[in-house]
């Protein structure tokens, strides 16, 4: 696309990027220009260069001139950086003011389209009774560290016996994807029936070892966690409600939520797994080989997965071999990547299909 004076005059005056029709148009001033890295190349695959734009357009500028767009979806949500070639650094845009934590110590900027916008249900409402949170150290006998760790609790503004929903990933959850903010508003508005929450922190360096199906996770989440829930909250009880609860994760935290339906169906009947992992270069994780058993066929399934995310056709595979061992499942491609506000923007969609209200 041509960039034109007034594009480069508004991206200067008012911040990148400059958004015309399905076109994402970004301006960099100096002698030499960056590259883009975002989701749209996975962050890792060829990054975009920028072009060079005709003095002609600019001839008082004491600066060279760059642009770079991106087409995309109207209604996406996307978040990149700027990647220096030299030291294979990212750095933010200094035009852009608008951040968001990557999850792993830095930063990304971040930008909508003009068809879509952040989810309503994640504003906190002065007029909404919000749940209970408590926090609670608990053991960690089974993971990879014996000490103790931080997890919480939440407890819905209602009165009798309710479900668990067990969250991996759980301080992400809480701060970043404010799922605790997103289940009071969808209660009040009476659109899903209340739940409890066990948010649980991952292993940090060892979050991959605690998620890639493991079976300590599911001793540890059977001996310590699920004991110390039904203490401190008002839940249902599965020996009376077998498959009452649930499971919800993000990343390798879905595939964690996945395998915890396969292995435990008698606890946990419901799944919601969001850009859930199920390979490995060359090698399928165990809840394949449990899905193509047919293991725990009568749960219930959610699935979500951006189409700017990377595990996209893992997703879709899945989703296949689900159907056609006849799981009933649910799943929905977004316009978003593989990032906490994607998930965040999504979840209310996946919590409603798997917790109706009994209205």
């Amino acid at each position: 696309m041509m960039v034109s004076n007034s594009i480069i005059q508004r991206a200067l005056k008012n911040g990148n990027p400059v958004i015309d029709t399905d076109h994402a148009i970004f301006i960099w001033e100096g002698d030499t220009a960056p590259y883009l890295t975002s989701d749209l190349n996975h962050w890792d695959d060829n990054p975009r260069r920028f072009k060079r734009v005709s003095p002609r357009l600019i001839p008082d500028s004491a600066k060279s001139i760059w642009s770079c767009t991106l087409t995309l979806p109207r209604d996406v949500y996307v978040e990149y950086a700027f990647h220096d070639p030299v030291t294979q650094m990212n750095f933010l845009d200094p035009l852009n003011k608008k951040s968001v934590s990557n999850g792993v110590t830095g930063r990304n900027n971040y930008f909508y389209m003009p068809e879509t916008m952040p989810s309503p249900f994640a504003m906190r409402r002065a007029d909404v009774t919000p749940g209970a949170l408590t926090s609670h150290r608990v053991e960690t006998k089974w993971l990879r560290e014996d000490y103790e760790r931080e997890i919480h609790f939440y407890r819905p503004p209602v009165k009798g016996p309710v479900p668990l929903l067990v969250v991996f990933d759980g301080q992400d959850y809480l701060q970043r994807g404010k799922l605790a903010v997103i289940v009071d508003n969808l209660i009040a508005e009476g659109r899903i029936q209340p739940f409890a929450m066990a948010f649980l922190t991952s292993g940090g360096r060892w979050r991959n070892v605690e998620y890639a199906c493991s079976d300590g996770t599911i001793l540890w989440m059977n001996e310590i966690i699920l004991p110390l829930a039904q203490e401190k909250l008002n839940l249902l009880d599965v020996k009376k409600y077998p498959g009452a609860y649930s499971t919800l994760g993000a990343s390798l935290g879905g595939t964690m939520a996945f395998y915890a339906g396969l292995r435990l169906p008698d606890v946990f009947g419901k799944v919601l797994s969001q850009s859930g992992a199920f390979t490995i270069p060359s090698r399928d994780l165990a809840v394949v080989d449990l899905v193509r058993h047919g293991q725990a066929r009568d749960m219930d399934l959610w699935m979500d997965v951006g189409v700017l995310d990377f595990l996209l056709e893992d997703n879709r595979k899945m989703y296949s071999l689900l159907q056609e061992k006849e799981y009933n499942v649910s799943y929905r491609e977004y316009s978003g990547g593989h990032n906490y506000t994607s998930w965040r923007d999504d979840v209310w969609r996946g919590l409603e299909a798997m917790f109706p209200s009994p209205r």
